[in-house]
C-alpha cells in the first residue's frame, strides 16, 4: 500500500512500532463497548499481522492512521473486503475504523474515511461501499451519516461472528450504504 496523506493524517500499513497501540484499542473497554470480546496481546499481534498481510496483498485494508505532525499512531481507518456477512455479496467493501479514546471527537475518522471513500470509488471502481455497527453504537452511526451514508434497514443483520450466547443487542447490526452516484453528487455539492 502506498501511504495516503490527508490534511492531518498519514494512512499506511502497520509497523511493529504500532503493536502497543493496536493492543490497547482492541482491549480498551470504551473502544470495545459494542464488541463481545477483548483481545489479549497475542491475539492482537496476530490480528495486526493479518491486517498487515491483507494490506500488502490487496493494497488496502484497515490501515494504521498516524498523525502526520507527530508520527503517533491513533488507531485504524480503512476499507476491507467483507466476506463474512451472509446477507452481503462476497465482493462487498466495507469502511470501518477504531481509534484510541483520546483521539475521539477530533474529526480524524471522518477525515480519513473521506480519503478511503475516494480510493474505493475512484481507484477500486466500486459502485457501493457499506458500513455497519451495533444499532446502539451512535458514535459510529453518526460518522456514517456525516460521510453521507444512509441506513438500509432491509439489509440489517445478525452478525455471524457473535455467538448466540452473547446479548442480542451486540449481535444485531445496522447497515449503512453509500453509492458512487451519491458520493459524486455530495462531492460536487461541496465544491
Amino acid at each position: 500500500m502506498k501511504p495516503m496523506r490527508t490534511e492531518r493524517l498519514i494512512l499506511r500499513n502497520w509497523e511493529d512500532r504500532d503493536r502497543e497501540l493496536f493492543h490497547r484499542i482492541n482491549s480498551d473497554e470504551r473502544v470495545m463497548e459494542f464488541f463481545p470480546f477483548r483481545r489479549d496481546r497475542a491475539e492482537t499481534d496476530a490480528k495486526m499481522d493479518e491486517f498487515r498481510g491483507w494490506i500488502a496483498e490487496d493494497g488496502f485494508g484497515f490501515a494504521a492512521a498516524e498523525i502526520a505532525a507527530t508520527g503517533e499512531c491513533i488507531g485504524f481507518v480503512g476499507l476491507l473486503k467483507t466476506d463474512h456477512v451472509p446477507s452481503l455479496p462476497s465482493d462487498t467493501i466495507e469502511i470501518g475504523w477504531r481509534l484510541a479514546p483520546e483521539f475521539w471527537r477530533k474529526g480524524y475518522v471522518t477525515e480519513a474515511s473521506e480519503a478511503w471513500l475516494a480510493f474505493g470509488f475512484e481507484t477500486l471502481d466500486r459502485d457501493e461501499i457499506v458500513s455497519f455497527a451495533v444499532a446502539a453504537n451512535r458514535r459510529s452511526t453518526a460518522v456514517m451519516e456525516r460521510l453521507g451514508m444512509t441506513p438500509d434497514p432491509a439489509r440489517d443483520f445478525d452478525h455471524p461472528s457473535i455467538p448466540d450466547s452473547h446479548p442480542h443487542h451486540l449481535k444485531r447490526h445496522v447497515l449503512y450504504t453509500l453509492s458512487r452516484k451519491d458520493w459524486q453528487a455530495r462531492k460536487r455539492a461541496a465544491n
